[in-house]
């Protein structure tokens, strides 16, 4: 009997590392199948290496690809670790592509990390996949009733935690210095002129505490895409201080929960960091520096207790997440994924699973749903749009691009190496 096999669809580096988490807890049994979509922000090499998570199997393919992928339509499990849009794209063309199926996946999908924007945008877009996985008791309230509003199953909500929340208890350790984290967002805060006036503040703290080992930890190497655009990375700002960075403030790389292990205080605007640093109990301070706002993403932990500026910092402030919040966030919890592993049960056990039946059809917003389809490669009837006539058209110019992307990818890591990695040694360890 050949082994049973999840496949996780991801189009960036946070998405596999969600996804590939996810798959890890509700099927640790299955064989991983990485299937990673062709965009802007396609992992490389060195990120895939950062998170650690090493599939069974892997390909690379565009979503228009999958309609009449075997191998996806022979899985167990398929997760969609995908944006709204291309979720829907997705849902709505393998739904038609597997109707007349005896057998299809379950389908899974669910949010990287806090819904504080757009909820009902991005929730409608994934309706109608087989489990919609909410990362806190909070978020599960808000998807049910949203569902329940609008005719959406809400059983298919089903209530976990951020899968990579984990890693040991804090504790203090008296073996290295006391060690503050800065979790760098590739687009919080917005602008060269506030992301220079953030690195200036670090550097002043590393100075006011020379005792302390201030790090700056980076998502991408300049040029290197994530989910979002970095449009003005710290490798370079860093040589644009108006002061030389002192010895104790350091540039890094690596998995955030092994960069956790040795910090002492997580610092950052609003980054997903902060709840697995909570998690840990470790002292955690949401920067108000730029304002507490909507924009920044920061207005989400209003209640949390972390709130505090760079002046609180350097006088010594070590905020503490209130343990009713963090609660209420899905942090603390023992097997917060044994409700979907059910689930998934149940269904399997169902035989034949119902077509798949997105929120958005063509009846129901077809002006909406067009635009989005096209958009990912398909025509409403969920097949992949043609080729144009004469050879010349969008396919083998996709094809070209991505070739001289790949080859772009090469010169990256040239620069990396020969350019950054040297700047980067004078500041700390990449």
């Amino acid at each position: 009997m050949p082994p049973r096999r999840i496949a996780v669809l991801a189009d960036s580096d946070t998405r596999w590392k969600w996804g590939a988490s996810v798959a890890r807890q509700i099927a640790p049994e299955h064989a991983l199948d990485a299937v990673f979509l062709r965009t802007r922000a396609t992992p490389t090499e060195r990120q895939l290496a950062e998170i650690g998570i090493v599939p069974d199997t892997r390909r690379e393919v565009s979503a228009a690809e999958l309609v009449d992928d075997e191998e996806l339509a022979g899985a167990d499990v398929v997760v969609l670790a995908t944006a709204g849009g291309t979720t829907l794209a997705l849902t709505h063309s393998l739904g038609i592509a597997w109707e007349a199926r005896e057998r299809r996946p379950v389908t899974v999908t669910g949010y990287v990390g806090v819904v504080y924007e757009k909820m009902v945008d991005g929730l409608l877009t994934r309706a109608g996949t087989d489990v919609v996985l909410a990362n806190s008791a909070y978020d599960a309230d808000r998807f049910r009733g949203a569902f329940a509003s609008v005719g959406v199953d809400p059983d298919s909500v089903v209530e976990c935690a951020l899968p990579f929340l984990g890693g040991a208890p804090y504790a203090p350790s008296a073996d290295r210095p006391f060690t503050l984290t800065f979790a760098v967002q590739p687009s919080v805060p917005k602008g060269r002129e506030s992301r220079l006036q953030l690195l200036e503040r670090a550097a002043a703290h590393a100075r006011c505490h020379p005792d302390r080992l201030v790090l700056m930890k980076l998502r991408s190497l300049p040029g290197e895409h994530t989910t979002h655009v970095e449009a003005d990375p710290y490798q370079v700002l860093i040589e644009e201080l108006a002061e030389p960075a002192p010895a104790n403030l350091q540039l890094v790389y690596g998995n955030m929960g092994e960069v956790l292990d040795r910090t002492d205080l997580l610092v950052t605007v609003s980054s997903t960091a902060a709840l697995e640093s909570m998690h840990r109990d470790i002292p955690t301070a949401i920067l108000t520096d730029f304002g507490v706002r909507e924009a920044h993403g920061n207005h989400y932990f209003v209640h949390s207790g972390c709130l505090a500026s760079w002046d609180d910092l350097d006088a010594g402030a070590l905020p503490r997440v209130d343990p009713v919040w963090a609660a209420r966030q899905g942090m603390g919890k023992s097997d917060p994924y044994a409700a979907a592993r059910a689930r998934l049960a149940a269904l399997r056990a169902c035989g034949s699973l119902p077509p798949l039946r997105p929120y958005y059809s063509p009846q129901r917003a077809g002006a909406y749903l067009g635009g989005i389809l096209e958009r990912n490669g398909f025509d409403e009837k969920g097949r992949p749009l043609p080729v144009p006539l004469g050879g010349g058209g969008a396919g083998p110019l996709r094809a070209v691009v991505r070739r001289a992307a790949r080859s772009g990818a090469k010169s990256l890591y040239r620069v990396g190496r020969e350019k950054v990695a040297p700047t980067l040694r004078r500041w700390g360890q990449p």
